[in-house]
C-alpha cells in the first residue's frame, strides 16, 4: 500500500470534513425556532464531524504524511453559494435545512469515491467505512425532513 496515496485520499477526506464544520458553523441558530427537534441531530452531527477530523488527523500523522487542515475550494465556492442564495431566499429556515442535506450528499460521495479507490490501507478503509455510516445516518435524518415538506 502507498503511504503517499492513503495520505492524500486522507487528506481529500479531511478537507470534506473540515467544509462539513464550516457548513455547519453557518446552520447555527437559523432553523431550530421552527425545527427544534433536529437540534440534538445536528449537535451530534457537528460533535461526530469534529470526531472525524481527529481520527482523519491521526491516521495522516501515522502514515507520516502532514495533515491539510483547511477546506476545500469547491467548500468555500459552496459556502459563499448559501450565503447568496440565503440571502435571496423567501423560506431560509427550508433553504438552510437544502444545503444540509446537499452537504451531506456530496461528503458521502466522496468518502465513497475514497474507498472505492483502493488507495487506502485496511485501517483507514475501516475508519473512513465507519464515518460514511455516520454520514448516511445524519443525512437519512435530514432528508426525511426534507421529503415532508
Amino acid at each position: 500500500m502507498n503511504n503517499e496515496k492513503t495520505v492524500s485520499v486522507l487528506n481529500d477526506l479531511l478537507n470534506i470534513t473540515n467544509d462539513r464544520i464550516e457548513g455547519f458553523s453557518k446552520v447555527e441558530d437559523k432553523v431550530w425556532e421552527n425545527h427544534s427537534g433536529l437540534k440534538s441531530d445536528y449537535d451530534q452531527m457537528v460533535s461526530e464531524s469534529q470526531n472525524m477530523k481527529n481520527d482523519l488527523i491521526r491516521l495522516i500523522n501515522e502514515k507520516g504524511g502532514e495533515a491539510d487542515n483547511t477546506t476545500s475550494t469547491a467548500g468555500a465556492i459552496h459556502r459563499a453559494w448559501i450565503d447568496v442564495k440565503n440571502t435571496f431566499s423567501g423560506d431560509k429556515d427550508e433553504a438552510t435545512l437544502e444545503n444540509v442535506v446537499f452537504g451531506e450528499k456530496a461528503a458521502i460521495k466522496a468518502y465513497q469515491d475514497a474507498l472505492d479507490s483502493g488507495d487506502l490501507c485496511p485501517e483507514s478503509s475501516k475508519v473512513v467505512s465507519d464515518h460514511l455510516h455516520h454520514l448516511k445516518s445524519s443525512y437519512n435524518k435530514f432528508e426525511s425532513l426534507e421529503a415532508t415538506k
